[in-house]
């Protein structure tokens, strides 16, 4: 488990040794030595290297990896930086980010720095097949992303999850916690964000609630 932060090993000890989990992992690696599959193997827990429980002040959720070449690197809705094309939700992330708080437009699409802050960049699912969105849903990593869900939820400290969609809303029930800040809207993919993700200032409002309560804002700045 070195690719988790320590924190996040000790969090999830309990769902490493369920039956489901010696399933799942057993699947993903015969799927990574028979076909393609995104992101790299050593790059599907980023999300958990790259921000420790510890840290956790926003939650990001989305739904699998991104399917094409060079863009999945674990972190929900981000690509990696060498990435010439932006895919076309996070574009209209940059966009809601600029209307609300003035952001610039980057020419890249990685979000590391974000998770470095503690947002949590969390796909419910980790890995897919090339070019085959959906591959690897029902096969144990919903349970085991809801559990690191739970895990947030029972968290003593504010904290905001931002739900992007309708399989992020339905998540909404393990929220239980009426310390966080919760927050919903529309998919931002092209086909949704017209439908109540632009506009939603989400950005601004989690700063808010964030500095509110005593705790230092996201620079949501990606330079």
């Amino acid at each position: 488990m070195e690719m988790f932060a320590r924190g996040w090993q000790e969090a999830m000890q309990d769902e490493f040794s369920k039956p489901y989990y010696d399933t799942l992992t057993g699947f993903v690696r015969q799927e990574y030595e028979k076909t393609r599959v995104f992101p790299a193997f050593d790059d599907i827990y980023n999300a958990f290297s790259l921000t420790p429980p510890e840290i956790v002040k926003v939650v990001i959720l989305g739904q699998d990896p991104y399917h094409n070449e060079g863009e999945a690197h674990g972190l929900a809705f981000s690509v990696l930086p060498d990435k010439k094309k932006i895919p076309p939700s996070l574009r209209n992330i940059y966009k809601e980010l600029h209307d609300d708080l003035g952001c610039d437009i980057p020419a890249h699409g990685s979000l590391t720095a974000w998770a470095k802050q503690g947002v949590l960049l969390l796909n419910s699912v980790l890995t897919v097949r090339a070019l085959v969105a959906g591959s690897h849903r029902g096969k144990g990593w919903e349970e085991f992303t809801d559990a690191v869900i739970k895990f947030i939820n029972n968290e003593d400290r504010p904290l905001v999850f931002l739900l992007w969609g309708r399989d992020a809303v339905n998540k909404k029930p393990l929220l239980t916690n009426p310390a966080h800040l919760v927050l919903e809207s529309s998919h931002p993919s092209p086909f949704s964000a017209y439908n109540g993700f632009f506009g939603c200032r989400h950005f601004s409002k989690a700063n808010e609630f964030l500095t509110a309560n005593g705790i230092d804002a996201i620079d949501w700045q990606i330079k």
